[in-house]
């Protein structure tokens, strides 16, 4: 009698555990239900906002993307078990947030594309605004190419190399009270709006008695562009192992040595990618051009003497203008500045890719 009640002792945990197992395996979603209550989600929505009399195709897409959350963790709470539908519904959120981040960036570069397309030919990009008026069509955007083009390169030959060299020091030397000023430094001007930037040098020009060129604008996008790749460049420099560094040491090689020729090439797909952030940054600034450079409807191809244009400068200026081919010229100098930061992007993971110090097997 005592071995029957042992016995049964020993199956009813056994017999438990079975059931769970059970329980978490004999009931599961096809793995397209969740396009299935996206598609019930969508229909249902659009359903009601047309009968509510929702004018605005945002709502009906809000409102689909609640029901979709609340489809999917009641279904399979049902179907399931409670387990399963929270992880359903912690993916069911991250999906909704990706798509609310996509839509609009897909929106705005559909609109780019669609409405800048209209005059976007070689014309336009080999002609300049002179003679030609704002109200009447025709014109081209060369002379703002030519000075984007001029004014964040210089920008970006001032800064890269000071920014490199003090994010090598914060990591590599720096200590005490001077690398903590520098650091704080560094992140009070990551926040500082470019019309400060652009307000600063033109208290210099007015002391100085300088005349506006591209160079002026250059030094006042090299104020925005410097915390950017301080930062950016500590934070690569932070990743490197610090083996590489002692194993470096211990052969006998130099500590600037050491830098140049294992930190520095280790981190240099990320330091280039900070650039190219940078530099995205600062393409888009127009504040400090209308202050220090005034705009040009000429080409200047010297950024050293006389005014100048930029894509964000001719962008405003023909938007300003308020006609049907001011308009087009404007959605087209955007869509040459998208393609602009774009290049760049590109290059900067070719530069990388090329650069990447080589991983064994």
């Amino acid at each position: 009698m005592s071995q029957a009640a042992n016995t049964g002792i020993q199956e009813r945990p056994t017999s438990r555990a079975a059931a769970s197992r059970n329980s978490l395996s004999s009931r599961a979603l096809p793995r397209w239900a969740p396009l299935a209550f996206a598609a019930a989600a969508l229909v249902v929505g659009v359903g009601i906002g047309a009968a509510a009399g929702w004018q605005s195709r945002m709502q009906w897409g809000l409102f689909s993307a609640l029901l979709f959350v609340v489809i999917s963790y009641v279904t399979t709470s049902v179907v399931e078990n409670r387990r399963q539908a929270k992880d359903r519904l912690a993916t069911s959120i991250v999906w909704v947030c990706f798509l609310l981040a996509v839509v609009p960036l897909a929106s705005l570069v559909w609109t780019t594309v669609s409405r800048g397309a209209k005059v976007l030919d070689g014309y336009f990009l080999t002609h300049s605004m002179a003679g030609v008026l704002g109200m009447a069509p025709g014109g081209g955007v060369y002379h703002a190419l030519i000075g984007t083009l001029e004014q964040v390169g210089l920008a970006t030959l001032i800064s890269a190399p000071i920014g490199l060299l003090t994010a090598v020091y914060l990591v590599e030397y720096g200590k005490g009270a001077l690398a903590k000023a520098v650091t704080f430094f560094v992140d009070v001007m990551t926040g500082i709006p470019s019309i400060v930037a652009g307000l600063f040098i033109l208290s210099i020009m007015l002391m100085t008695k300088l005349q506006p060129s591209g160079l002026m604008g250059s030094l006042a996008l090299t104020i925005l562009m410097i915390p950017v790749v301080v930062r950016s460049t500590e934070e690569m420099l932070k990743l490197v192992p610090n083996e590489l560094r002692e194993a470096s040491l211990a052969l006998g090689i130099p500590k600037w040595r050491t830098i140049l020729k294992v930190v520095l090439p280790t981190a240099i797909g990320g330091i280039t990618t900070g650039v190219m952030l940078a530099i995205a940054r600062i393409a888009g600034e127009t504040a400090p051009i209308m202050l220090l450079v005034f705009g040009s409807q000429l080409i200047n191809a010297n950024p050293f003497q006389g005014a100048q244009s930029s894509l964000p400068f001719y962008i405003w200026e023909q938007y300003k203008i308020g006609s049907e081919p001011s308009y087009d010229r404007a959605w087209a100098a955007a869509l040459v500045l998208i393609a602009f930061v774009m290049i760049l992007n590109l290059v900067a993971r070719g530069i990388a890719r090329w650069k990447a110090p080589q991983t064994g097997r």
